[in-house]
């Protein structure tokens, strides 16, 4: 037996609904660093052309990775990053990236690629740190730029989430010298 539902309920079970709950944001993790997250974490510095920066994405207090190195200016280097593949898909309908970190004063970038090529236009997103102090910083993804080796292509659409095969951290704009950042989680909202 089929029975139909009048729309009248639902209409008013809508309307009475709190606008808080309507609006509340639905966070879901992207990356965490447990033990046994088996995430492969690629290093992609300025030596690719030439520079002289280091770094490296190691675990470090228990839940908590941290991105560290040594940013250099010789041989026309600047920037040092690290990079993980995700699953496909696995940002659809995504509207924001969440992380939660403690930096060193610093300012850093999210990346995320299309795909899972290691060349072509990435989007970035900068975030300040504070020096020694945990924060939540929160990048939705129309603040997200297409960027390729440095400049801005043109006619470039704005990143689509569904596409998002890569997520990478950035340290970049000539900041010299060492640099740490420690990232408890990585989450997004739909």
């Amino acid at each position: 037996m089929i029975r139909r539902l009048g729309l009248t309920g639902l209409t008013a079970m809508l309307v009475t609904m709190p606008l808080a709950a309507q609006a509340e944001p639905v966070m879901l993790k992207l990356l965490e660093f447990e033990e046994d997250s088996g995430e492969r974490w690629f290093v992609v510095n300025d030596g690719v052309m030439g520079g002289r920066s280091s770094s490296t994405l190691r675990r470090g207090e228990p839940g908590v990775a941290v991105f560290e190195g040594s940013l250099s200016l010789e041989n026309n280097g600047g920037f040092a990053s690290v990079r993980v593949e995700l699953e496909e898909n696995v940002l659809a309908g995504a509207n924001q990236v969440i992380l939660r970190v403690r930096g060193d004063g610093k300012r850093y970038q999210v990346r995320l690629r299309p795909g899972r090529r290691m060349d072509g236009v990435a989007f970035g997103s900068s975030f300040d740190t504070v020096e020694g102090q945990w924060t939540t910083v929160e990048l939705p993804l129309t603040s997200f730029e297409p960027t390729f080796r440095g400049y801005r292509p043109r006619s470039t659409s704005p990143v689509d989430p569904a596409d998002v095969g890569q997520f990478g951290l950035m340290l970049t704009d000539k900041q010299e010298g060492g640099f740490r950042l420690e990232i408890d989680w990585v989450r997004f909202s739909r």
